[in-house]
């Protein structure tokens, strides 16, 4: 349904997001979900025939030259962040893709009632748990579940975004988090298997094989299942980079599709600029006399 103040889509029901996503389940197609640092870059991973974009805070430090981790740092207000790129570089320029916002649900600073008021009220048709700490381990991770700034207020966030009737599509690293956020009334659940690899500034130690990621993908489904039947997966991350190694993880799992932060607009940036410029280094020049 068309926003009646701007004819345009945005923003949706849970409802209809859910609709627009089984259309492209019944049509025999993967579900692709871009995440977008820049306005430029919705505008056509749009038009590419994304099925959702999300705005994360870690976009902005991806497209400036800095690693997508950034984004996990205190290195900005990353609720703050996401709003501004939605407000002012995002939704002004898509057409009718449903757009969510990425929140930082831990932030001990934000009432998320309050928050999520107003993410509805800038246009986000839903939301997703970043940055997420799920993808934390160690001491650190330790420290925060203590310090009461844990996953489990990623689970509560969810939980109130569903009670909204907002969509949520969220990222866990294990089975037993895909399904305590199943039960909390998560839409979409999306396998992290690691920051991305490749490219400049992608990881290269630091990941598992594609075989280990869909093995990892598929134990995180599971734990999904056992908290309810009617969720969607998506795979991200790690060594899944390109279209080849998504529709391997669709082949070897039950994922139906492929979230792209870095591997859409950071490594197309890449390789297009660099080749580009080359080209036109490459061009004939007459000697003047």
């Amino acid at each position: 349904m068309p926003n009646p103040w701007t004819g345009k889509g945005n923003p949706y029901s849970r409802n209809e997001v859910l609709e627009r996503l089984h259309n492209t389940l019944g049509r025999n197609e993967p579900i692709i979900v871009g995440g977008a640092g820049t306005g430029i870059s919705a505008k056509f991973i749009e038009q590419g025939g994304a099925d959702l974009i999300i705005i994360y805070s870690s976009g902005r430090f991806r497209m400036a030259g800095h690693g997508s981790i950034a984004g996990m740092m205190g290195y900005g207000d990353a609720n703050a962040i996401a709003m501004e790129i939605g407000e002012f570089e995002v939704l002004p320029v898509v057409d009718e893709i449903p757009v969510i916002c990425g929140v930082h649900a831990s932030d001990p600073r934000r009432r998320m009632w309050h928050f999520l008021g107003q993410v509805q009220d800038m246009g986000f048709s839903g939301i997703n748990n970043f940055p997420t700490h799920t993808i934390i381990d160690g001491n650190f991770r330790q420290s925060l579940e203590e310090t009461g700034m844990g996953v489990q207020k990623e689970i509560d966030c969810v939980n109130l975004a569903s009670r909204m009737n907002m969509f949520s599509i969220v990222y866990v690293a294990t089975p037993e988090e895909a399904k305590k956020m199943a039960q909390a009334g998560a839409d979409v659940i999306v396998a992290h298997v690691g920051c991305t690899v490749g490219g400049s500034i992608g990881v290269t130690d630091a990941t598992c094989s594609l075989d280990a990621a869909a093995i990892q993908t598929q134990a995180i489904i599971e734990g999904g299942k056992a908290g309810r039947k009617d969720v969607i997966y998506l795979s991200h991350g790690g060594p899944i980079c390109t279209p080849a190694d998504a529709a391997y993880i669709n082949e070897k799992t039950d994922t139906v599709g492929f979230v792209g932060a870095s591997s859409l607009e950071r490594l197309a940036v890449e390789s297009s600029l660099v080749d580009l410029t080359r080209e036109f280094k490459s061009i004939p020049v007459a000697r003047k006399r």
